[in-house]
Formats: C-alpha cells, structure tokens, sequence
C-alpha cells in the first residue's frame, strides 16, 4: 500500500473516531494536511475554533503566522506536513488533557511512520513533551528547548527533532515572534543540511 492509500485510510478512522468525549463535541475531525512526501512535520497541540470549522489544521490567526514563518525560510504549506498531537478540538480551546493525548496519539505515530520526515517540529509544550518522550527524551520548559536539536532513531532511518514555540505565542507575546523567527532561520540550516 503506498503513502497516500495508507494516510486516506488514516484520515477516515480519524474522522470517524469517538475514543474519547472529543469526538462527540466536534464539528469536524482535523487529520492534517499538506505533502505525504514532506520533509518537514510540524505537530501543533490540538484545532482551534477555526480548524474545527473547516477540518483543516493551522487556519487561524496561528496558522497566519506560521504561514509568514513558512514563507520567511522559503517554504509552502504545501511542501511540509501539518497536524496535531489532538485531532479534535478542547472545549474553549483549553490545553489537551493526558487522557485526550493518550487517546489520540496512536494516530500521529501512525502519521509518522507513513511519512516518514527527515525533521519533526513540535510546535508548543503538550506536542513537545508528547515527541520527545516518544523518542526518548527528556523534555524541559519550552522556553529552555526551543530551537535545540535533537537526533533519533527510528525504523526508517534518523530524524532531526525541533522543538519551537506554537505560533499563537506570537500573537499574545509579541516579543517571542523573534524567537520563532531565529527558529525558523536554524530550521532552514537543518534542512539544507540534510539535503
């Protein structure tokens, strides 16, 4: 089965899951979107009021600023790969809980294992902790993290690991939009490193 068979599959369990209350308060499961072949991951936390409207990750206000970020080091949303720890949205858009994560995450392993990236950026401290304990590390404070990378092993080969600030984070701390975009320069090094 290829990559896009195997996501498509993906995507209508996603949609059709109820593993946790989640799934009864949506209006639309967001799987994720962009390229099966990107390079690049990035894993947001959980939608938003405006992903949960359109089934689509990163559509909001954050989903600008990631665009800008994108744009910043010569990248379309198209090239990478874009989803979330949580695929439903938290009431009120509080942070998911463990039992939500724990619920869901089966399904971004399941993401990663069919893309295969070359670098994976978390994006907020619920996707970060959730990654690198998955690959074992220990995770700190996002604000001790951000920007460093890591190197793992997986079946498929070494992947970069990223963490970064989520890009709301811009809109409410204004000062660390320069955090991000020093980031996003360093991402750009990795990936021409890696090409």
């Amino acid at each position: 089965m290829g990559k896009s068979e195997a996501m498509k599959g993906l995507e209508e369990k996603i949609k059709a899951c109820k593993k946790c209350p989640l799934g009864e308060l949506r209006t639309n499961a967001v799987p994720g979107s962009g390229s099966y072949d990107a390079k690049i991951m990035f894993v947001g936390e959980a939608p938003g009021y405006w992903e949960d409207q359109k089934g689509l990750p990163f559509v909001g206000r954050a989903g600008k600023v990631l665009d800008e970020l994108l744009e910043s080091v010569g990248l379309k949303r198209e090239e990478v790969y874009i989803t979330n720890v949580v695929k439903c949205r938290p009431p009120n858009n509080r942070d998911p809980t463990e039992e939500e994560i724990k619920a869901c995450s089966p399904y971004l392993d399941k993401q990663i294992d069919i893309i295969r990236p070359k670098v994976i950026v978390p994006l907020g401290r619920y996707s970060m902790a959730y990654i690198l304990n998955k690959f074992g590390f220990e995770a700190e404070p996002i604000s001790k993290m951000h920007g460093k990378i890591l190197e793992a092993g997986t079946l498929f080969g070494k992947v970069v690991i990223m963490p970064m600030y989520h890009p709301a984070v811009a809109l409410y701390k204004p000062q660390l939009r320069e955090e991000l975009e020093k980031d996003f320069k360093k991402l750009k090094e990795v990936l021409e490193s890696l090409s």
